[in-house]
């Protein structure tokens, strides 16, 4: 029997009971989907997933992408599972009925993705960026761009990627060097070198599009100068036909540790011809109209990371059921059975904290989600524009808190299995591997550290922070007439506190030494809040599962309890690691500030 890799329950539960998913279909946006049907997609995409997606999660780890005659070569395992995915309606579950899409929530969209993810990120990652592309075109390319690129990406017909790095310039795309020249037809003719472009060259689907961050000749230095252009890999005719080449040259492979299913390349554009591209929005603004696909993809990378600690989790769980090892240590008699490791406290230290990362992780998925649903849906512009705000501020720390974590959670995967997890025979060490590209992919963690710190806790005039922490001392109010939960809810609220001291020790710190100084705390920062999110999150999965478990039957009440025992694991480790970082953000200047490189030898 297979192994469900995202749990069916916790998923309908954290759906149901923790985010009232009911009352998102109950918007006008949403009014042609029901319950059934949502839980209709999420059935099919798991077994989409098991079926086709699962079964060359090995095999593409071990043939990966290589050039053949100028041409990039996939297994054919790769597209056969995308078509699939097409043909099943799920290229644009999530995309506006008015632009091809089916108009599902993202929270049961995001949900039936993870599904793919935990499968094989590999090929999720291809509808991932095709998607998040595609959503950058509903925003901010013109009808005519839309229907001849954006319509077709809808369809699974043509693929997607961003294309901003270069070899002298990964993530400061302040330093691009990448030109466009105006051509008399209003098109531009690209010349530059792209790296790292994942899904950049391949011969599936009938065009790539590629969205291609370049400087304008006489545009001025730095990111005001940066503007965003459509690039095919084949120039459409006429009739929206992709036609003939576009001069899009492969000039090598990225080899990875791991995710090496997804071709990862460098390209040059302006090889033995003009390279022609479309403008997106205005000359200047590409970096602003990017950030649209890049929030959009670093809420996708995190939600990989998240499946991957699921998919460790579960596996290793199965394991520790199966598998006899040992006797307990009270045990006087060594010809007794052998007890299976589940029973051994070390190990269920480890499979809780994986079961808090992986659980944890789906919750705060399917919540960043539903933001999104409101800040697009919601009745009343104020309560869009909240609903945006704490998507923005919450979205770095999901992508950067949680992909550590879920790493974390992938090493106990494979320490519970012992020698065996770190074989081959079992998937776990490629799980490790594959997830640790999360808290490098679309931004470094330190990048999302800096964001947080520098630009989404000040937003609005603090109008982010503020809905942030005030829905920490919403669930800290609710939870506290709960004995069970009440010592949680004082700690939660606590988190606040020291959340709103040390944002405001860093203003001090930035007003009187400088941002330097305040930055250098950039990563404390980013710890306080996460674990804060993680806290708060479990704590709200803790009050539905009290809250449920009274109605429900024993195996379910025996599930809410587990919920309940994992939220207090939460809250004992993640509570000395609040008090620790707003100690540091309170204290001197870090030592990682005022060292000389000489002295790191």
């Amino acid at each position: 029997m297979s192994i469900p890799l995202i749990d069916p329950w916790h998923l309908g539960f954290v759906l149901d009971h923790v985010l009232g998913v009911g009352s998102l279909l109950g918007l006008p946006a949403f009014a042609d989907h029901d319950g059934d049907s949502a839980k209709a997609m999420i059935d099919t995409a798991s077994r989409l997933a098991e079926d086709i997606f699962l079964p060359s999660y090995r095999h593409l780890d071990d043939n990966e992408p290589r050039i053949e005659n100028g041409r990039v070569v996939l297994p054919d395992e790769v597209e056969t599972a995308l078509i699939a995915f097409r043909d099943a309606g799920f290229s644009g579950m999530a995309a506006r009925v008015a632009d091809g899409g089916l108009g599902l929530p993202c929270t049961i969209a995001n949900a039936a993705f993870l599904q793919f993810q935990a499968a094989n990120i590999s090929i999720a990652n291809y509808a991932m960026l095709t998607a998040s592309a595609a959503e950058l075109l509903a925003h901010h390319a013109t009808p005519e761009q839309k229907a001849r690129y954006m319509a077709p990406m809808l369809d699974g017909r043509f693929h997607g990627t961003m294309a901003l790095s270069e070899p002298h310039a990964g993530s400061s795309l302040g330093d691009i060097t990448t030109t466009a020249r105006l051509l008399p037809d209003g098109s531009y003719a690209i010349r530059g070198t792209k790296m790292w472009i994942s899904g950049g060259e391949h011969d599936m689907g009938e065009n790539i599009v590629h969205l291609m961050l370049a400087r304008i000749e006489g545009a001025p230095a730095g990111v005001k100068g940066i503007s965003l252009f459509i690039v095919p890999r084949k120039r459409l005719d006429a009739d929206g036909r992709p036609a003939v080449w576009n001069n899009v040259a492969l000039a090598g492979l990225n080899h990875k540790m791991g995710q090496r299913g997804t071709v990862n390349t460098v390209l040059n554009m302006g090889e033995g011809g003009d390279t022609i591209g479309e403008i997106v929005g205005a000359p200047g603004q590409g970096l602003a109209c990017m950030f649209t696909m890049m929030n959009e993809a670093r809420v996708g990378v995190a939600m990989g990371a998240v499946a991957h600690a699921s998919a460790g989790y579960r596996i290793s769980l199965a394991y520790a059921r199966e598998r006899r090892q040992g006797r307990h240590p009270d045990a006087k008699d060594p010809a007794s059975p052998q007890v299976p490791l589940v029973a051994h406290a070390d190990v269920r230290r480890m499979l809780l904290q994986q079961k808090a990362a992986a659980e944890g992780g789906i919750a705060l998925t399917l919540y960043l989600s539903k933001l999104a649903d409101l800040k697009a849906a919601a009745p009343g512009e104020i309560a869009r524009r909240d609903a945006g705000l704490l998507l923005d501020f919450l979205t770095p720390v999901f992508k950067a808190w949680v992909s550590e974590e879920c790493l974390v959670a992938n090493f106990h995967a494979i320490q519970v299995l012992g020698g065996a997890g770190y074989t081959r025979d079992f998937p776990l060490e490629q799980h490790y591997r594959d997830n640790r590209l999360n808290p490098i992919h679309e931004g470094t963690n330190g990048i999302q550290a800096l964001d947080l710190a520098g630009r989404k806790a000040v937003m609005a005039e603090g109008r982010a922070l503020d809905l942030f922490l005030s829905r920490l001392g919403e669930t800290s109010s609710a939870a506290s007439d709960d004995a069970r939960l009440a010592p949680m809810a004082r700690r939660l609220s606590a988190m606040g506190a020291a959340i709103r001291i040390s944002f405001e020790r860093m203003s001090d710190i930035t007003r009187t030494v400088g941002p330097r100084a305040a930055m250098a705390r950039a990563h404390d920062a980013m710890e306080l809040v996460g674990c804060a999110t993680f806290a708060w999150i479990w704590l709200e999965q803790a009050r539905a599962a009290r809250a449920y478990r009274a109605e429900s039957s024993d195996a379910e009440r025996l599930r809410c309890e587990g919920l309940v025992l994992a939220c207090e694991d939460v809250f004992a480790r993640v509570g000395p690691r609040v008090e620790a970082a707003a100690g540091r953000i309170a204290g001197e200047a870090p030592a990682y500030l005022p060292i000389d490189d000489a002295m790191l030898g």
